[in-house]
């Protein structure tokens, strides 16, 4: 495909109007003011007149098949969110359950830009097959809840991941990755979590862990462990040793800021998830400014209820502003990075979240001939402040469109819906 006369978002996160840019395979393989020497060497080409072209999004943090559980968990506090809502109806989710509860999420995820998640969650091999099916990309990693006081090899999920590294690792052509995962300081013992730390720095491979979401779970670590916040317990740990991306950290001081920018660690910010469970907000302005690695995540849709990355962009836009009384905090191209670039390092996927020459084509078009884009003084601003991912009509993950103006054409997106509306159904009705 060749996108003609388009404007675009480069490599430095400012806006370039009527380029051009050529995909072949899965890469971008040309980008410039002028049409390539040979133009018909990319097939398809694509009027850009009145369309903007951004990187793909990458969502840090979600859990794909709480597409089930929409709607279902409401008005309820993180713990009592999960005890009373979340976890029962979760013992009830057949890996079936799982598979086209992640279809229908890679379909939201694509109808709105979105080429790649980070995805905590369980049943890792239907949720494998349904990404690779939908031609998105994601880091997979299975949950574990280890409440019983015994070594991680002891687990049954020990050996599983085992076997998913060794079969899913690196497979639809890379787009499927392998993470471990430690849920929370609330939900294992350390001697799971250091069993795990081992493990992934054996195997190179990478960490996802909830960190400090709520008040609550920081005061009770620091009464558990003499007084350490979850960052500095999971710092002691080794788990920052590796490469980390920790979900939420909304409740973290200046020593625990110090310690994730020391270590390199990834932050998926969750404004919406966040404000909606009424845990607060992350301190995104102190984490830039200590050059802290900031990415964007939906979380699951029990707690955020779309997985529209752009509603998350647009609060991660505001809170700031209002909550510091400065208009000039976390700038648009800061928030544009975070989805997008910085996103894609926090999956290790290092040729991604640019529109760059040898990068992958992971790309999404806006259309910006809206009332609500006109006039484009400042185009990074529209995207965050006056655009939508309903402005979406192609997403190209590894080259190949997995949306395009109101089709799906990697999935059956009417067979997904019924498939999840029925089982949610049906799961509603066991508890």
């Amino acid at each position: 495909m060749l996108f003609e006369k388009i404007g675009l978002i480069n490599e430095d996160f400012a806006y370039q109007p009527d380029q051009y840019v050529g995909v072949e395979g899965d890469a971008i393989t040309y980008v410039g003011a002028q049409a390539p020497a040979d133009p018909s060497r990319f097939g398809r080409r694509y009027d850009g007149a009145g369309k903007l072209l951004v990187p793909g999004l990458y969502n840090a943090h979600a859990h794909a098949p709480m597409t089930l559980l929409r709607g279902f968990a409401e008005n309820l506090p993180l713990q009592r969110w999960l005890e009373e809502k979340c976890w029962p109806f979760e013992a009830k989710m057949t890996p079936e359950d799982n598979y086209w509860a992640t279809v229908l999420a890679c379909a939201e995820m694509a109808r709105y830009g979105v080429v790649s998640f980070s995805d905590m969650y369980y049943a890792t091999p239907e949720r494998a097959r349904a990404v690779t099916e939908a031609g998105l990309k994601a880091n997979l990693c299975e949950g574990l809840l280890a409440f019983e006081p015994k070594p991680y090899a002891e687990y049954p999920i020990c050996a599983q991941n085992e076997e998913y590294v060794r079969t899913l690792h690196g497979s639809a052509n890379g787009r499927i990755l392998m993470d471990y995962n430690i849920h929370a300081e609330y939900t294992s013992n350390q001697q799971v979590c250091e069993d795990i730390v081992a493990i992934v720095k054996d195997k190179g491979l990478r960490l996802h862990v909830h960190v400090s979401e709520t008040e609550k779970e920081v005061a009770e670590c620091r009464e558990r462990h003499d007084g350490l916040s979850p960052v500095e317990y999971f710092n002691g740990l080794g788990a920052f040793d590796v490469p980390c991306t920790a979900a939420h950290c909304v409740w973290v001081d200046d020593h625990d800021m110090d310690i994730l920018a020391d270590k390199g660690v990834f932050v998926a910010n969750n404004p919406v998830s966040n404000m909606k469970l009424g845990s607060g907000f992350a301190p995104i302005p102190e984490m830039l400014a200590r050059k802290i690695r900031v990415c964007v995540g939906s979380d699951g849709m029990a707690s955020n209820n779309n997985h529209n990355l752009f509603s998350d962009l647009y609060v991660m836009g505001l809170i700031y502003k209002g909550s510091t009384h400065d208009p000039a905090v976390v700038e648009p191209a800061e928030i544009l990075r975070a989805a997008t670039r910085t996103g894609a390092l926090s999956q290790g996927r290092e040729d991604c979240g640019l529109i760059k020459e040898g990068f992958k084509a992971d790309l999404a078009v806006l259309d910006v001939a809206g009332p609500q884009w006109c006039p484009q003084t400042q185009p990074l601003y529209n995207i965050v402040f006056a655009g939508d991912g309903s402005d979406v009509v192609l997403t190209l993950c590894d080259g190949q469109v997995v949306y395009e103006d109101g089709a799906w054409p990697t999935l059956d997106l009417e067979r997904a819906k019924s498939e999840v509306s029925a089982r949610a159904k049906r799961i509603i009705s066991e508890l």
